[in-house]
Order: structure tokens, then C-alpha cells, then sequence
């Protein structure tokens, strides 16, 4: 009995400390400026919507939310198309050389994406496609495919060859037994796939940095130009609120969906 209660507090100190930065921010968010470095600080000081109201049309925040959704979504679905089919056949089919596909595959994510992002600038810039939602898009989809390939490859492989080779001796060829069967038979991977591939995209700082200006700037590029303005001083305040804006939204989708995370992740560990 003393060991659960102390693994319960433990549970609990663990996780305030990982949600203090998180508390700490929605505090300031709503502090003046005045309370924001009191000694001993305060956790609850002056009210005021300030920092949201002020800021909120200067930065031009909801566009650049608008364009964060957009962007993410857009990468995500190509990203779980070619990635699934990726792993659907390497987890299926034999091909000559099949691993060292897959190990080429998953060594691109160690690739640094600095040395990805400049060539892709160079192409968008000769091709005239900066600062466009395709160009952001496509970027995203190179670190987003390896990821869906790696995890529906695993999801695949736990699946019984015999549902697609009953499926296909009723006539389905290759292609229909695997959206007729074995996507649906896999839903719970591909949503809980789905999901980490948005919330890497909505959180995506250096690409959007570097192949945006302002028609298809993200909130994460938003941020970045509040805490420079931040080192100049003053402004604390309106990034802490922004910074809530930006993870309300991942919070709120996470809790909708954390039912098909979980599960994905339960039948990901019992599976391949």
C-alpha cells in the first residue's frame, strides 16, 4: 500500500513538473508588464486581456493559424498516403534489396534538416514557389514519410497475410485489397499516425522559417519574430499569449482524439 501512494505522488510530482512551464506561461499570459518580474514573483497578479487583444491583429495570429492548419493537414495526408503504401510493401512484398530500402529510409531522419532546407530554397527560388503553401508542404512531407513509413511498417506486419490473400482470391487485385481490407482492418495505426504526423508538422519551426515570408508564414514562424521583438524588451507578455494560442489548439485536438492514440499505441506494441 506504501509503495502505491508513493508511486501515485511520484506520478504527480513528475507531472507538475512537466507542466509548470506550461502554468508559468498561461500566468504571464495574462499579467501586465509591471507583474510579470515582481519579486518574490506571483502567480496571480492584475488581470488583463492585454496581451491577447493588442497583439492578437498586430501579429496578424489568426492567419497565421489558418495557414499552420492548412499546411499541416495538407503534409499530413500526403505524407500518410505514400507512407502507408510504403510500408504496406515493405512489410508485404519481397523485393530484392527490400531492407536496405527500409534502412535508407529511416537513416534520411538522421539527416540534419539544415542540409535539407537550403537546397529546397534554392529550387523553390529558381522555380518561383517561395512562400507558398505547396512548397511548405512538400518540404514537410520529406521528415513526415519516413516516420508514417516506419510505424504503419510495423502495424502491417502484425496483420495476417491471410486477409489480403482471401480479399484477392475474390477477386480484389493488389491495390483493392489493400484499401478495401487492410486500411480498414488498420485504423487505429493509421489515426494514431495521423495524429503525431500533425502535431510534428504544427510544430515545425525551421522549414516554414526559411521557405516563407508572409503569405504562408506559420504561428511557429509568428513566434519566433515575437521573441526577437522580446530581446528588445516588453514584450513577454504577448508571446506568452501567443504561445497559449499556439498549444490550446494541439491540446484541445489531443484530448478528441486520445482515445485512438492510445489504442494505436496499445496495438503498435503488440504487434510486428
Amino acid at each position: 500500500m506504501v509503495r502505491r501512494y508513493a508511486a501515485i505522488a511520484g506520478a504527480i510530482l513528475v507531472t507538475l513538473a512537466f507542466l509548470f512551464p506550461v502554468l508559468y506561461m498561461v500566468s504571464i499570459s495574462f499579467k501586465l508588464p509591471k507583474d510579470i518580474f515582481t519579486v518574490p514573483p506571483r502567480w496571480l497578479g492584475e488581470f488583463t486581456l492585454d496581451n491577447y487583444v493588442s497583439y492578437f491583429h498586430q501579429a496578424r495570429i489568426l492567419p497565421r493559424i489558418v495557414n499552420t492548419i492548412i499546411i499541416a493537414v495538407g503534409a499530413s495526408a500526403i505524407s500518410m498516403i505514400a507512407g502507408s503504401m510504403a510500408g504496406y510493401a515493405l512489410s508485404r512484398m519481397r523485393m530484392r534489396g527490400a531492407g536496405v530500402v527500409g534502412g535508407l529510409i529511416l537513416a534520411s531522419r538522421a539527416v540534419p534538416p539544415i542540409a535539407l532546407v537550403v537546397p529546397l530554397f534554392l529550387v523553390a527560388r529558381k522555380l518561383g514557389l517561395t512562400d507558398q503553401y505547396i512548397t511548405v508542404i512538400l518540404a514537410y512531407v520529406t521528415f513526415l514519410v519516413p516516420y508514417v513509413v516506419w510505424l504503419m511498417r510495423a502495424f502491417f506486419r502484425g496483420l495476417p497475410k491471410e486477409l489480403e490473400e482471401a480479399a484477392m482470391i475474390d477477386g480484389c487485385s493488389r491495390f483493392g485489397a489493400f484499401f478495401r481490407v487492410i486500411v480498414p482492418t488498420s485504423i487505429t495505426g493509421l489515426v494514431s499516425t495521423l495524429i503525431f504526423c500533425i502535431i510534428l508538422a504544427w510544430e515545425e519551426l525551421l522549414f516554414a522559417l526559411i521557405l516563407t515570408n508572409d503569405r504562408a508564414v506559420t504561428i511557429p514562424v509568428a513566434i519566433a519574430g515575437i521573441a526577437a521583438d522580446t530581446e528588445k524588451g516588453g514584450m513577454w507578455g504577448p508571446l506568452a499569449a501567443v504561445g497559449v494560442l499556439t498549444v490550446l489548439p494541439v491540446v484541445v485536438f489531443a484530448l478528441l482524439v486520445q482515445k485512438y492514440l492510445i489504442k494505436g499505441l496499445a496495438d503498435g506494441a503488440t504487434k510486428g
